[in-house]
């Protein structure tokens, strides 16, 4: 019998839509600069393959919800995105294969540390303080959904300003090349969370401000920053 030295954490999980199941988070993998607009935004050049950096599975926090500002940064900024939900695994996979993964689908934030981001990067530092925090990624109920990735308008406010806005189509890289690509790197499994990347408009909250999102066909997502 296998015992443990203290009580093991607890299994992440996100709500899924209509239903009491609950979605177990295994692991948390993001797309950098998917959108060309936004590639511009940071400096980038759109004809770049997709790269990836991790969030720890509990960095999620189900919204709506109060999200505390993390410590030891003053330039926190919202990046909306569309979030892939596996149900099942693989490798080397094609987008074809890679597309019958998924689950459903989210919409997430993924909050950076931007200052932080901005010192590893000068530095060529791993980005890990800068994105991979606690309650860095606040997410939607998880829309059971198969077939063809949705379709439409990706959009983002805070305290009722619309600051983001584009089109799952203005993808470089769309879902299933995500996932495709995700897998070249890693073996997916069931409970992986994909954030496939944000268009332009990524900007600055501070303390008390309220965050809205939606994705066209998805849900909606709210949190205020504590």
């Amino acid at each position: 019998m296998t015992t443990y030295p203290f009580p093991p954490p607890a299994v992440p999980v996100v709500p899924v839509e209509g239903s009491s199941d609950v979605f177990p988070v295994r692991r948390i993998l993001c797309v950098g600069r998917n959108y060309a607009a936004h590639a511009r935004e940071m400096g980038a050049d759109t004809r770049d393959p997709p790269f990836f950096f991790a969030k720890p599975a509990d960095a999620v926090v189900p919204a709506p919800a109060s999200v505390p500002y993390p410590s030891a940064t003053s330039d926190l900024h919202h990046e909306i995105e569309l979030v892939a939900a596996l149900k099942a695994g693989g490798e080397n996979l094609t987008p074809e294969q890679a597309i019958d993964l998924v689950f459903g689908y989210a919409v997430g934030v993924d909050l950076t540390r931007r200052d932080l981001q901005a010192v590893a990067k000068a530095k060529s530092h791993p980005w890990e303080a800068a994105k991979a925090f606690d309650a860095s990624a606040p997410i939607s109920a998880i829309r059971p959904m198969s077939g063809p990735p949705p379709q439409g308008a990706i959009f983002l406010s805070v305290n009722g300003v619309e600051k983001q806005r584009g089109d799952l189509a203005d993808m470089i890289w769309n879902v299933a090349e995500v996932i495709a690509k995700a897998s070249q790197l890693w073996r997916l499994e069931a409970g992986d969370l994909i954030f496939t990347g944000t268009p332009e408009g990524v900007g600055p909250i501070a303390r008390g401000d309220k965050v809205e999102g939606e994705v066209e066909g998805v849900g909606k997502l709210s949190f205020t920053l504590a």
